[in-house]
């Protein structure tokens, strides 16, 4: 069974050999090492004029990849771990984000910004965060983390050749070895709302309405099919709303979901406090008023430093329990 990193190491392969304006820019992304996390391993080898290690200068190296954009190509950056987007916030914030607006529609910037987020292996406060919700605001900028039951190397292959609009793309590291699907205990419909990165409704039910309805996104899918697949057993029945889009929101197909069941719980391993799991809650009960069951339940990862301690990282972070404990909250 293919894993999230497989999906990611063909789509990108897939990518080159389908568009030779297509080059990748990173830190120690060149063969035997393949970058940290092993999604370029194969790729210089296979396109050793279009695969450019680099300096260590995140800023640089989204700066260059904005250049090459601009003059027509393709370009994907590898930014070795998303705690280092503050090093290239410049270039996406008042640069990237905004060309297209500047000059009056005149121009594109379609580039790829991957990189992995998230804890969970004990790499400690500079190194675990998930940062994504610092872009969410901005315009101009898409924002894509894709769980391990969608295949994000179907959608990154959208992102690289066919977005013409640039496409921050979150990975998380915990997702990487991964086989792809919800496993045979849950079932996956892929709605496409929005085009190219479609959300991924699974269910622990095969008939029926879900008792509860949780929305999360990228690794935070991988506590809560887990905690799915556990209640099942117990007959609860839950429906999870998976966006591989952040921004733009696909809210038709959450604001479907959310009411098919009026319980609602949204999950995401950022830390608490004007995050993602807030906005979707404010868009959901301007929609759904009159039709949630009770107040919507937001979790995340507490508003602190990530420790390297397993035992104190565990603590910190969204996990299973957290969750399952949230949905069986839900419909009591």
């Amino acid at each position: 069974m293919t894993s999230y990193l497989e999906s990611l190491q063909g789509a990108l392969r897939d990518a080159f050999a389908a568009d030779e304006r297509v080059v990748l820019l990173g830190e120690d992304v060149l063969d035997p090492y393949g970058g940290a996390f092993k999604v370029t391993k194969g790729l210089s080898t296979a396109f050793p004029d279009r695969v450019l290690t680099t300096p260590i200068s995140e800023g640089a190296i989204t700066g260059v990849a904005a250049g090459l954009a601009l003059r027509g190509m393709r370009p994907v950056v590898e930014i070795m771990f998303g705690d280092f987007l503050t090093l290239c916030a410049d270039q996406i914030v008042n640069h990237i984000a905004k060309f297209r607006g500047m000059y009056n529609d005149r121009v594109r910037t379609p580039l790829v910004i991957r990189t992995p987020m998230g804890g969970g292996r004990g790499y400690g406060a500079t190194h675990s965060q998930s940062l994504e919700k610092l872009f969410l605001g901005v315009p101009g900028i898409k924002v894509v983390a894709p769980s391990h039951a969608h295949d994000p190397g179907r959608l990154l292959r959208h992102a690289v050749l066919a977005d013409e609009d640039p496409v921050l793309f979150i990975e998380h590291k915990l997702l990487y070895p991964l086989p792809l699907g919800g496993g045979e205990r849950l079932s996956i419909t892929l709605v496409e709302e929005i085009p190219g990165y479609p959300t991924a409704l699974v269910a622990n039910f095969a008939h029926g309405e879900p008792d509860v309805t949780v929305i999360a996104y990228g690794g935070a899918a991988r506590h809560l099919l887990a905690v799915m697949a556990a209640l099942r057993d117990e007959e609860v029945n839950v429906l999870a709303a998976l966006p591989a889009s952040l921004k733009p929101t696909p809210l038709a197909t959450l604001a479907d979901a959310a009411a098919r069941s009026g319980r609602v719980v949204i999950a995401e391993e950022g830390s608490e406090g004007f995050n993602w799991g807030s906005e979707i809650a404010a868009l959901l009960y301007e929609r759904l008023w009159n039709r949630l069951a009770r107040p919507i339940a937001r979790l995340a990862s507490a508003a602190s430093v990530i420790p390297c301690a397993k035992q104190e990282e565990d603590r910190l972070l969204l996990n299973g329990e957290t969750i399952e404990a949230a949905i069986l909250e839900a419909i009591e």
